[in-house]
């Protein structure tokens, strides 16, 4: 009996319905207490349902859109004539009850905008941000926000990014945190006054386990469970570590697919390298949380394809039974007892 809905923009990615909709019904099947809300054009979506055997019923509900975000559209604008488009009816069934949590792969800045209004934030928080895991050496993981929905911050926001990501951490790993602030050295006289100011507040709170500052050679070094930096920054490196990724993927895939002699040579000595390797695949880390907010919202990319959208739903659904958005809560008023005291 399914008791945990999600909210899906199925209109929201680079392909739409195109993939939301198959990737709605193999969430299904991996899920059994999974109900999914597909929110857009009611046309395309059973018509694409239908040429997968599917039929709607009691675990997908859709709820009709015939307007979408575009992926061009300022924040602002955005938000001023939402109504009726898929990603506000995702983001209202949380905000009415009707769903315990949004996936959108749609326009990031009015996911952000449409949320912080919609669901509001947390008290003690001035904006959200957004998280996500990232592959470490060590095959466990590593947390990092701001991912881009603040271009810029300063230290009190910092501080709050700290304590929320800290606290998602901790549902994941159950034991508290190493948590780093991203600097251009390890030194605690390297960086700017915002990181110093950020780094001096929490290494005053007993509540964060601040381990000091990292560079960005030792994001995936283990050597830190949440890494706090500004949105400019935590996007630039996030699309410099997949792209990364990718391209030694894609390499070690081309030449071991190779009919040369060069390309069995390949097969024999890296098969099991490149099986290794694909724990880096940037899809299987998809679903980035926007944290801060009362209700759980997930951005997926735009790019994601179906098992990289189900990642996303699987993450939504973790964040529901750890109920996150209440653990970030308690964490927060902790840290603002002890500020006070």
């Amino acid at each position: 009996m399914p008791n945990l809905t999600v909210a899906l923009d199925a209109m929201g990615g680079d392909l739409g319905p195109r993939v939301t909709v198959p990737a709605a019904v193999q969430a299904l099947s991996h899920f059994p207490e999974l109900k999914v809300i597909l929110t857009g054009d009611q046309t395309v979506i059973t018509t694409l349902l239908s040429s997968l055997g599917y039929q709607p019923h009691s675990r997908l509900v859709v709820q009709h859109s015939d307007r979408v975000i575009s992926d061009s559209e300022k924040p602002s604008l955005a938000l001023r004539h939402s109504d009726g488009t898929s990603m506000a009816l995702a983001i209202d069934a949380v905000a009415k009850g009707e769903a315990d949590a949004c996936v959108s792969g749609g326009n990031t800045g009015a996911l952000m905008a449409l949320s912080r209004f919609k669901l509001k934030l947390l008290p003690g928080i001035e904006r959200p941000a957004l998280i996500s895991a990232l592959p470490t050496a060590s095959g466990s993981q590593t947390w990092m926000l701001d991912l881009g929905a603040n271009v810029s911050s300063d230290a009190d926001s910092l501080f709050q990014f700290a304590v929320m990501g800290s606290a998602l951490a901790e549902q994941y790993l159950q034991s508290p945190p190493r948590v780093a602030i991203l600097n251009i050295g390890a030194e605690e006289i390297k960086g700017n006054d915002l990181v110093k100011r950020c780094a001096e507040m929490l290494s005053k709170t007993n509540s964060v386990n601040f381990v000091g500052y990292i560079e960005g050679n030792q994001l995936l070094s283990d050597v830190a469970d949440v890494v706090v930096c500004d949105g400019f920054v935590g996007n630039v490196c996030l699309k410099a570590c997949e792209g990364t990724a990718q391209i030694f993927i894609d390499k070690l895939r081309s030449s071991m697919m190779s009919t040369s002699i060069k390309g069995w040579v390949a097969r024999k000595l890296f098969s099991g390298l490149f099986n290794d390797l694909k724990t880096l695949n940037p899809d299987q880390y998809n679903g980035a949380s926007l944290l801060g907010l009362r209700g759980i919202v997930i951005k997926s990319h735009g790019s994601a394809d179906v098992d990289a959208l189900v990642n996303a739903i699987g993450e939504a659904l973790h964040e529901v039974k750890r109920q996150v958005p209440s653990r970030i809560s308690d964490r927060l008023e902790a840290v603002l007892l002890e500020r006070h005291y």
